[in-house]
């Protein structure tokens, strides 16, 4: 029965997953608007819902956004489907630069990735001050262990942190869900599972009442970059560059990097994102 539920939650969860379009709020008539590719940490950590309505307010651009992993939105700035891209992946950003898809690519701000799990730790991973070495005794005990699987920027990184423990991760006990950020972790709570998070969208959750607690962070692998990239114009007339670089123009003007850094505060008592662009 557990079981069924559980393949239950995860029908719904994959039918739910990637988002269409959509606008901050409902799109005036006649009104210029652009479409950005994001994350689904910077949706579902509600920060985008802090900053969108300012910027729409001060510009009147309607923002349409789709929110998916890093590797998605680099590959619907490829296509020429989105007109600017908000993501946390630096080596795939700088190939999506060097391939020449991008015009103009701005470091926003960071954060950093923790490893979650349920309290009881039945792999004895608290306090670790090694990423690498948790996943390595994760696997050592076939913990149960949830994977985005997506090519986001977290798999990207949990990727990463199992070749530098030297393992291949399969076997029953590791799931890929192949889900967004919000949905992982609800999968890892149901399953009382590990997985590697991002910290905003960690504290969102919790603050939802999920029952995960943070076990390692600090760890300087674990160090979360995000940057603002315009897709290049040479994708086609649609592409509205104009728009895009007073976007990110605004994203990074002092006032909105004050705004990043007080993001959390108020809903988490803490601060999540620490502002990166220097002028």
């Amino acid at each position: 029965m557990r079981r069924l539920v559980f393949c239950a939650l995860l029908a719904l969860l994959a039918a739910t997953a990637c988002r269409p379009s959509r606008a901050i709020h409902p799109p005036t008539p006649g009104a210029p608007e652009i479409t950005l590719a994001t994350t689904t940490s910077l949706e579902n950590s509600g920060l985008l819902a802090a900053l969108l309505p300012d910027f729409e307010a001060e510009t009147g651009i309607r923002v349409h956004v789709i929110a998916v992993g890093t590797g998605q939105a680099l590959r619907l700035g490829q296509d020429g489907n989105a007109d600017v891209l908000f993501v946390h992946d630096p080596a795939q950003e700088e190939a999506f630069m060097q391939a020449g898809h991008g015009a103009r690519r701005e470091a926003v701000m960071y954060s950093d990735f923790l490893l979650v799990g349920p309290a009881e730790d039945p792999a004895g991973v608290r306090g670790l001050s090694s990423a690498a070495q948790a996943l390595a005794q994760i696997a050592e005990k076939r913990a149960p262990f949830i994977s985005r699987g997506d090519a986001s920027g977290t798999h990207a990184k949990e990727l990463a942190l199992w070749q530098a423990a030297g393992i291949t991760p399969s076997g029953d006990w590791y799931l890929s869900a192949g889900q967004g950020m919000g949905a992982v972790l609800t999968i890892a709570n149901e399953k009382k599972a590990y997985t590697l998070t991002d910290r905003a969208t960690y504290l969102a959750r919790r603050a939802q009442g999920l029952e995960l607690v943070p076990l390692v962070e600090g760890d300087p692998a674990l160090f979360n970059p995000y940057s603002v990239i315009a897709v290049n114009p040479a994708k086609g007339a649609h592409i509205r560059a104009d728009l895009a670089n007073r976007f990110i123009e605004w994203l990074i003007s002092p006032a909105t990097q004050e705004k990043i850094g007080r993001f959390g505060v108020q809903e988490f008592g803490q601060g999540v994102f620490t502002p990166a662009h220097k002028p």
